[in-house]
């Protein structure tokens, strides 16, 4: 079964002893029979592994852990927070784009994709990786979070020096998954308005740039380009 899911060759690797289990089985069954029953799920299925496909498991130097896709009609990606060029930044986004000119001094993009992002090694991961059209939190109990606390704890397991951007409760309820006598883990209230401007002068991007050119790494260009 492992060799149907369409997914970067490092991560099926790692990964492969997951998508044996029946949890996972039973994932791609609820998926197929949604789709059986003419259900909209976001993202499209070839998207659903995305933050995988654009950053190998060789290359992840950065996790930025979200919770659902977006709902919305061509919002989700399969990159958290990112949403394809043309479409609207949402909320929370826009307040990413604004810590970061807070920080760095960047000039907001005038679009959300962050794809360039996870080309450098930006894994841009959601807790679930599917959503019913218009039913925020649909795909909470099928199965995702098993899944997605694996790839954490591989990620956590078999490399060093990762710089884990955990915003908000949920992400945080992550951090036991990550031993952060290897790891870096940066923690700062929800991007979303609803937190307030709690968000603001958490100066995470600037820290994580410091902590990876003192790992010897490249830095992250946080600019989006294109």
């Amino acid at each position: 079964m492992a060799t149907d899911v369409q997914i970067e060759d490092s991560w099926k690797e790692v990964l492969k002893e997951e998508f044996e289990k029946p949890y996972f089985l039973q994932i791609r069954d609820f998926l197929k029979n949604e789709k059986n029953n003419e259900r909209i799920i976001y993202p499209p299925g070839s998207l659903i592994f995305n933050a995988f496909n654009i950053t190998p498991f060789n290359d992840v130097k950065v996790v930025i852990l979200g919770q659902d896709p977006y709902h919305g009609p061509r919002q989700a990606m399969g990159l958290s927070f990112s949403v394809p060029q043309g479409i609207p930044a949402p909320p929370s986004l826009k307040n990413i784009f604004k810590e970061i000119q807070n920080d760095l001094n960047i000039t907001p993009p005038d679009h959300g994709d962050l794809s360039y992002w996870a080309d450098q090694g930006v894994f841009l991961l959601n807790a679930m990786l599917t959503v019913q059209k218009g039913m925020a939190g649909s795909h909470h109990k099928i199965g995702w979070q098993t899944f997605t606390d694996a790839v954490i704890q591989t990620l956590s397991d078999h490399k060093d020096g990762l710089i884990f951007l955990l915003w908000g409760r949920f992400a945080q309820s992550k951090a036991p998954l990550i031993n952060q006598l290897k790891h870096h883990v940066l923690e700062s209230a929800h991007p979303s308005p609803l937190a307030g401007n709690r968000f603001f002068d958490n100066h995470h991007f600037s820290r994580t740039n410091e902590l990876l050119l003192g790992q010897g790494q490249s830095p992250i260009d946080w600019r989006l380009i294109g």
